[in-house]
């Protein structure tokens, strides 16, 4: 099997990030894995919060742009006076209309109006933190896609383990169905006295572990089916199963091909990337704490009073530039600047982290891809064996060459290895989309290329005791929360 080279979108560009839907519990309904993909890119809260986060640094981009641009500001009051004086002077004479020290009452009104127009010349600090939340944009672009990215493999994994668990059930359901005619029959020999009560014990504990076996895999699916429903939000009674598939290395085969791609796109490794850039600028914030700045100013000012019945008004205005050059800050420009280079050293150590994980991870991924191919192969004959072995130890059972023991181990090893097979196929198909998430390459149409994979045949989810309204009050979380405006 050759894979077809799936589309890759550029690392700048955010997968479907124009929906933000809420999230609710809806109707049980079948879905294939391109429908799930799509409800939890719509509804998934994580990623939700994630555009909105990116949203946010978005308008602290202008929120830092606003500083450089005029600012305009006015302000007044009108205020009501009351002043009473109760000190006099000795021998203090008088004065038309009052005695001077003699004590008294004042009434009066006054109104002052302050406009004042600023517009930045030159200031470097401000100018570097717009730069920086430039930067930061960027490092968020990144994240929201490594958000999106592994919400696509948590998806494909929950919707497969739902697979995986239901195929080791229907495996488990039939090894107790067939231990359990074991058991009836062993039952009816004991009776008759053709074996010792020994067998009939033998076969009584193979099933109760068969039946122990079953129940868990019951328990597993239903747990599987919840983990899809927490990442969507939704409840699916039915989903499609995966049919017969080609099992083959990536394509290309390169390894060093899967890691070149992951130092050029894995959105996690261009995040720290792009965090050295953010510490650079933060560095260069702090050194311009030593520059000085300029600023252009206009201002108007009117006041007036009816005190003393005096008539008219004051008014001035001003227009200049001011100018500030830091001298002496107690050492903190210093120390901001030593702060900035630790950090950026910090966040080059960390990109260099997330580079060697990364580059790990490619070639650790790529190497169980290469052996799920062989495992999936070998998984498949072995279950041609195991029920070749059986039928030979039922052959042998019938004749008296083997005992019930025997035929009991050729039991489990048979319905062991069809479980097995289930193993191997869904590791491989997760582990495949996992080498793309790591190199950047996990998109929507990579997830429509393995749901072609699928069959109309469906895998049903029965709800627990306590019925569909029991189960809607469990789901029921509240309503998401409405972005403000």
């Amino acid at each position: 099997m050759r894979l077809a080279h799936w589309a890759v979108n550029a690392p700048l560009r955010p997968l479907l990030l124009a929906v933000l839907t809420a999230s609710v519990v809806l109707p049980a309904q079948a879905a294939d894995l391109v429908t799930i993909t799509r409800d939890a890119l719509n509804n998934n809260a994580s990623l939700n919060s994630a555009r909105a986060q990116y949203s946010s640094v978005e308008a602290a981009r202008d929120v830092a742009r606003g500083e450089l641009l005029p600012q305009v500001n006015a302000s007044g009051n009108v205020v009501h006076h009351e002043q009473f004086e109760s000190q006099s002077s000795a021998g203090a004479g008088t004065r038309s209309g009052a005695g001077v020290g003699a004590g008294g009452e004042d009434r009066y009104n006054s109104l002052s109006l302050t406009l004042e127009a600023t517009q930045i010349l030159f200031n470097e600090v401000t100018r570097q933190q717009v730069t920086q939340t430039e930067r930061q944009i960027d490092q968020q672009v990144y994240l929201l896609a490594a958000t999106e990215q592994q919400l696509l493999i948590d998806v494909a994994s929950a919707y497969f383990d739902i697979l995986r668990a239901n195929e080791v059930l229907e495996a488990r359901q039939a090894q107790e169905r067939a231990i359990g005619r074991q058991l009836e029959q062993a039952s009816e020999q004991f009776e008759v006295g053709l074996i010792a009560i020994t067998e009939v014990e033998e076969a009584r504990a193979s099933f109760d572990q068969s039946r122990a076996d079953r129940i868990a895999a019951e328990s597993n699916l239903q747990v599987a089916f919840e983990v899809l429903e927490q990442l969507t939000g939704q409840r699916y009674a039915d989903i499609d199963s995966l049919g017969d598939m080609p099992v083959a290395l990536p394509s290309p085969t390169d390894r060093d091909y899967w890691v070149e791609q992951a130092i050029e796109r894995n959105p996690q490794v261009l995040a720290q990337q792009a965090g050295i850039e953010i510490s650079r600028v933060g560095v260069d914030i702090a050194r311009a704490g030593r520059l000085p700045t300029f600023q252009a100013f206009a201002n108007y000012q009117h006041a007036d009073n009816d005190i003393d019945a005096v008539s008219g008004y004051d008014a001035s205005s001003q227009v200049g530039i001011s100018a500030n050059l830091p001298i002496y800050t107690g050492g903190s420009t210093s120390a901001s600047i030593r702060q900035g280079t630790y950090q950026l050293e910090s966040t080059q150590y960390e990109f260099e982290s997330q580079r060697r994980t990364t580059i790990q991870q490619v070639r650790s991924l790529y190497t169980q891809v290469s052996n799920n191919v062989e495992t999936v192969e070998a998984r498949q004959q072995a279950i041609v064996s195991t029920q070749s072995a059986l039928e030979a130890t039922r052959a042998g059972y019938e004749v008296g060459t083997r005992n019930i023991v025997d035929v009991l181990n050729a039991e489990q090893n048979y319905y062991n290895a069809i479980a097995n097979y289930a193993e191997a196929r869904y590791d491989y198909v997760v582990n495949l989309l996992s080498l793309r998430q790591q190199s950047g390459l996990l998109d929507v149409p990579a997830i429509e290329e393995v749901n072609a994979w699928l069959t109309g045949e469906q895998v049903s989810f029965t709800l627990p005791d306590g019925g569909e309204n029991s189960y809607q009050r469990a789901m029921d979380i509240g309503a998401p929360p409405t972005p403000g405006m």
